[in-house]
């Protein structure tokens, strides 16, 4: 028995992106949040709804979002299949109703090490508090 050929390593890991901006999310730090995001980038509600065109679209929708006292997302599973990296998080938020959290499937294009496209599918929002 022979042992099989190594894989060649990528030239990126798509990965890195995605992870720096969800450390960047949790830390409310919208400077380092927006560093793996490309300057074209488009930011979707899965599978078509275009929410965000650019960087600077992306980061008005989470300069506001990053006021909220409790914004956390926590990485359930990450996903690679070539350029493409899907994760699963339960993010805590503070909903009009109360602080809650939802589920959501995060899919992002990766290319040249920074996101590309981005999709966001939300499941049901759980309020843990009213």
């Amino acid at each position: 028995m022979t042992d099989p050929q190594p894989r060649p390593i990528p030239p990126s890991d798509p990965t890195l992106p995605v992870a720096r901006q969800l450390d960047a999310y949790n830390a409310k730090d919208i400077e380092r949040f927006m560093e793996p995001w490309a300057a074209d980038c488009l930011y979707y509600a899965f599978p078509d709804t275009l929410l965000a065109r650019g960087a600077a679209e992306i980061r008005a929708r989470h300069v506001e979002r990053f006021k909220e006292p409790d914004l956390f997302g926590r990485l359930i599973s990450r996903t690679v299949v070539g350029n493409l990296v899907a994760d699963h998080e339960t993010v805590t938020r503070n909903f009009p109703e109360g602080k809650g959290e939802v589920d959501v499937l995060c899919l992002y294009e990766v290319a040249d090490g920074k996101i590309v496209k981005a999709w966001f599918k939300m499941g049901e929002k759980r309020l843990t508090s009213a």
